[in-house]
């Protein structure tokens, strides 16, 4: 009985602490009160430099004393909070910090109560509290990314028809911002609330595509600044650039389906021995116990995971294109 009481204390105080991490206080209300009297204060005078560093300002004292302490232990904090952004969900770096650190934590119970060794528990539960949430952060960027580019070439179309129409290009942002839901719409309502409050429509664009990280939006921002500098049909533009991202994306969805087979097959074969393994090892624990002990087992394991990792590497660069 007191066996399984480890695990499910662990248990319940990670879900504890992920739940406390992503449901905690958001500072955006906060922020947008801030920027509002900000705009007020600088309707009539301030530059666009004071404004910068104003909304800088800003940013940066939404920065709690949990992010503080998980920007100095986690690697790299400033690609993270871009990362975390990347997501669109409204995290920080120390809701990141309090998950993996709960992974941490249950990761290396559980494998403590199976028998397995105490610094190697420690160190299989530290690869999975910095692997599993960058893993999610991974996925959830490019579940987004894809989303956001499904869906761009039809913000395009409708740039395209509220210029004809003879709306101007800040106004035609707004109407994208309002009528197309998901991640489009509200990359759209961000540039449209940086214009707002005073920031140049260049470098309100510029902000969002370096935060999408996203060819297809670049192109767009690119598209927009020639046409600036050297004028001509701005709604002719937009609308082949759309015509080229839609052949873009149904060229992708081509290459995804004539390679989906191999990728299959590469992720079963290789997820095969690991999957063996960990059964094998939870039925009978004395039976793989070898391969912590032994030394030779150790270094034919070692050799066979090297082996595997170039040859997952060699296909994924098989199967990689750019487009």
């Amino acid at each position: 009985m007191f066996d399984y009481l480890i695990p499910m204390l662990g248990a319940a105080v990670a879900a504890t602490l992920i739940v406390f991490a992503l449901s905690g206080p958001s500072g955006d209300k906060a922020a947008k009160r801030r920027i509002g009297a900000l705009k007020e204060r600088y309707a009539g005078a301030a530059s666009v430099t004071t404004m910068e560093a104003q909304m800088r300002r800003i940013t940066a004292n939404r920065d709690t004393r949990v992010d503080s302490l998980a920007a100095s232990i986690l690697p790299r904090p400033a690609l993270l909070k871009k990362r975390i952004a990347m997501t669109g969900k409204n995290w920080s770096v120390g809701n990141y910090g309090i998950a993996s650190a709960a992974i941490v934590v249950v990761t290396a119970l559980l494998l403590l109560t199976r028998g397995m060794p105490v610094l190697l528990a420690l160190m299989v539960g530290l690869l999975a509290g910095l692997g599993l949430p960058h893993m999610v952060i991974g996925f959830l960027i490019k579940k987004r990314t894809g989303a956001f580019t499904a869906k761009f070439p039809d913000a395009i179309e409708l740039l395209v028809r509220g210029l004809r129409a003879g709306l101007p290009i800040s106004e035609t942002l707004n109407v994208v911002a309002n009528e197309i839901p998901g991640p489009v719409g509200e990359e759209f309502r961000q540039v449209s609330d940086k214009i707002k409050i005073g920031r140049t429509m260049d470098l309100a664009l510029q902000d969002t595509a370096d935060r999408l990280g996203t060819p297809e939006f670049q192109f767009f921002v690119i598209a927009l600044a020639i046409q600036r500098e050297t004028g001509g049909n701005l709604a002719e533009t937009l609308a082949n650039l759309a015509e080229v991202l839609r052949k873009r994306g149904q060229m992708k969805l081509k290459i995804k389906a004539m390679s989906s087979e191999s990728k299959a097959s590469a992720y079963i074969i290789g997820s095969l021995p690991f999957i063996v393994f960990v059964l094998i090892y939870f039925v009978n624990a004395s039976y793989m116990g070898g391969f912590f002990v032994d030394q030779r087992l150790m270094i034919a394991g070692g050799g066979g995971l090297v082996w595997m990792s170039i040859g997952a590497f060699i296909m994924s660069r098989m199967i990689a294109f750019e487009i």
